[in-house]
Parts: structure tokens; C-alpha cells; sequence
């Protein structure tokens, strides 16, 4: 081989080898912090209050967490401005898989926003997803004063008296203003929406007869159904619920094509590394495996799915291709 070209061999792997060196070791401190993970307690940051259904639901994992992770697992609740408190709080904490976003549809949903305030915390983006864990459809529910025992006679009602039975929802974007806009427009109807500050405040003025009708979880609903003191109309899902397998779907009732669920997941910091990533995504599955999890699920109404990182990813542009669309058919501006 001429001197010349082995010199110029030379040259070339000189400049390549700090390269190379420090591809290395990112790589092998990548995987040492993976092997290390965690050594010390890991916080989830909830945008909802404590108490809610999404909040007991992730509570509920936590000592199988404990256990499984051999460290402490802390919920931290930060709700308001529909989850962008606690959304911006993780956004800027370290990417070390230390502090993790307990994120639900409505946080997916603020990006629809025509605001700038949600462009920070974008799932997907700013958020990595990691794993999903559990979603619920949503149940339509009425007052007893409505007049009307089903979805038909509520439509037909709703039809002659144009604005005069209202419903709940959780304010601009939420999903349950959505879900009862898609009612609205595919239905051809008009109902008065009466907006509030979170999922699940409207319940005591629903109870009271101040608003008409509301999109709840069921395990919410379960027994109010039961004791008559809220009448079901139907569960906006593919298939009935075994907590209130008594009540019709939508499309059973009548009005197809409409179904909506309150889920949620697990989310990190943008990042954070891929090992840790998919260390808590095998770990919050395992979790959600447990005998305990699955009888709990069903004594809910839950749906798990432990779906990996890219899947939910994949759900979560699936779910606001879709909603985006009611928005813009209903004329709907989110601000």
C-alpha cells in the first residue's frame, strides 16, 4: 500500500476516533444510568385533584409501583388550567425519569388550543409518551326532571325545545365539550353547554336539576344510575360497560358513530434517555398485569393497555386528528 494513502487512512481515523469515543461513552453512560435506575424516589405529577377518577386510578398502582421499582413512588397533584400546570412543572424538570406526567386526553387536547399558552407541553413533543395505562368512554347522563327514559325521547325533546336542556363540560377543549358537540351535530340538535372548571364538577348541579344532562366516567355514575338518581342514556363506546352492562351504547340507542374515552398515560420530560424509557414502561405494564389491577379494572370500568411507547404515541396523533375535526365541524374555537 503506497505511504501516502495509508497516511491519509491515518489522518481520517484520527479525526474520528474522539468521534467515536464520544459516541461510546454517551452510550455506555446511557446504558450505566439504566442499570442504576431509579436510586431514589420517583414523583408522578397529576393535573387532576386528589380524589378524582383519574387520580385514584394511578394511586392505585402506586404500592405494586413501590415494590417493582425499590424505590417510593410520590403523586403530586397539580391541577388547573385543564392539566397545563403540572404539564409545564414536568416539562421543566431534569430528563432523568425522576419526575413523570400522569398525562389524560385533555392535555392531548390542548393543543388544539388557539392559544400560544399550550405550544410548551405538547404530547408527543415535549412530553415523551411512555406507556398507557387505563381509559374509560364517557356516559350520558340526565337528571331526572329531563323528560325523557331514553336517547330517542331525549333527542326528539331536545329537538322541539331548541337550547332548552343544557349539558356540562369541563370547559374550551375538554373532551367531554366535544364529545357533546359531536351529540349535537351528528343528532342535529341544540343544547346550551354550561362550561366548568374540571371533569366532574358539574356533578352537584346535575344531581340538583341546574344542569340537564353531563359526559361522565362510569364508575362515577355506577350507583347514581342504580339509585335512580341520575337516568343513563348511553355509553359512548363500541361495546357496553360491565359496571352498568344494563345500559345501551350509543350507536344501540340510537345515534352511531359517536364514542369517546377519557384516557390516560404515563409521560417524560423530551430527553430523557431511551433506556429509562422503556425501563418504566416495563415496569408501569407489569403493574398493570397484576391479579389485583385486572379485578380492579373490571370493579371500575376501566379499559388497561399498556401499549408501548410508539403505539400511544401513534393513538394520542389518532385521537386529535379525530377531535380536531369535530372542533372544526362544530365551529368550536379553543382558546
Amino acid at each position: 500500500m503506497p505511504i501516502t494513502k495509508s497516511l491519509s487512512q491515518l489522518v481520517q481515523f484520527s479525526r474520528l476516533l474522539p468521534l467515536s469515543l464520544c459516541l461510546f461513552g454517551v452510550l455506555s453512560l446511557n446504558g450505566a444510568f439504566a442499570q442504576n435506575f431509579p436510586i431514589k424516589p420517583i414523583r408522578i405529577v397529576e393535573p387532576a385533584g386528589p380524589g378524582s377518577a383519574v387520580d385514584t386510578a394511578v394511586r392505585d398502582l402506586v404500592p405494586e409501583l413501590n415494590r417493582l421499582l425499590g424505590q417510593q413512588v410520590i403523586i403530586d397533584n397539580k391541577p388547573g388550567a385543564n392539566g397545563l400546570i403540572g404539564a409545564k412543572e414536568v416539562v421543566r424538570a431534569p430528563a432523568d425519569g425522576y419526575t413523570l406526567f400522569h398525562g389524560n386526553i385533555n392535555s392531548a387536547l390542548n393543543e388544539l388550543s388557539a392559544s400560544s399558552n399550550s405550544s410548551c407541553c405538547k404530547l408527543g413533543e415535549n412530553l415523551i409518551p411512555v406507556s398507557k395505562l387505563f381509559s374509560s368512554p364517557l356516559v350520558l347522563v340526565v337528571n331526572p326532571s329531563v323528560p325523557a327514559k331514553n336517547l330517542k325521547e331525549f333527542l326528539a325533546y331536545a329537538g322541539a325545545h331548541p337550547d332548552q336542556l343544557t349539558y356540562a363540560s369541563a370547559g374550551g377543549g375538554s373532551i367531554t365539550q366535544l364529545l357533546g358537540e359531536l351529540v349535537k351535530t351528528t343528532a342535529g340538535v341544540s343544547l346550551k353547554e354550561i362550561p366548568y372548571k374540571a371533569i366532574g364538577a358539574e356533578l352537584p348541579d346535575l344531581l340538583g336539576g341546574h344542569v340537564s344532562a353531563a359526559y361522565l366516567a362510569p364508575v362515577v355514575v355506577a350507583q347514581l344510575i342504580k339509585s335512580g338518581k341520575l337516568n343513563a342514556l348511553g355509553v359512548a363506546s363500541g361495546k357496553r360497560v360491565s359496571i352498568i352492562s344494563q345500559v345501551p351504547t350509543l350507536s344501540e340507542a340510537g345515534l352511531p358513530n359517536v364514542e369517546a374515552s377519557g384516557w390516560n398515560g404515563i409521560f417524560v420530560p423530551q430527553g430523557t434517555p431511551a433506556s429509562v424509557i422503556e425501563f418504566l414502561h416495563d415496569q408501569f405494564s407489569k403493574a398493570l398485569l397484576t391479579p389485583q389491577a385486572k379485578l380492579h379494572g373490571e370493579e371500575m370500568g376501566y379499559e388497561y393497555g399498556s401499549t408501548s411507547p410508539k403505539e400511544f404515541g401513534d393513538f394520542i396523533k389518532s385521537e386529535l386528528i379525530k377531535w380536531s375535526k369535530v372542533a372544526k365541524d362544530a365551529k368550536i374555537v379553543i382558546e
